[in-house]
């Protein structure tokens, strides 16, 4: 049986991996093949970035537990520029949050798919 997120995701496999939705698995597949093609380079998956400000990463009140974001990918591309890019069906308050923490904090634009 199918486990379905609460945004209607279906969690997808190919070979041993894992992914949220058949949407980020297809997406995996095509970076595969830019990557296989020369196109782009060092291609990670579920990359942890922190915000840290004046030397302390941020941290939720509450828990004590530093908030990070977590990129679908990152890779670089031909011009070898880091490009840190996120598969969304649907933008959350949270991520939305999140991905403006990444350009003020880091300076770092999220490229969405």
């Amino acid at each position: 049986m199918a486990v379905r997120s609460k945004y209607r995701n279906k969690k997808t496999k190919i070979g041993d991996m894992t992914f949220d939705s058949r949407k980020e698995a297809r997406y995996y597949e095509y970076l595969k093949l830019l990557q296989s093609q020369g196109k782009i380079h060092g291609l990670e998956m579920q990359v942890r970035f922190k915000f840290p400000i004046n030397g302390v990463n941020l941290r939720y009140v509450d828990s004590n537990r530093e908030i990070t974001y977590v990129a679908d990918f990152v890779y670089f591309n031909s011009e070898g520029q880091r490009v840190v890019c996120d598969v969304k069906g649907f933008k959350t308050d949270v991520y939305k949050l999140k991905k403006a923490l990444m350009y003020a904090v880091l300076g770092v634009v999220i490229e969405e798919v």
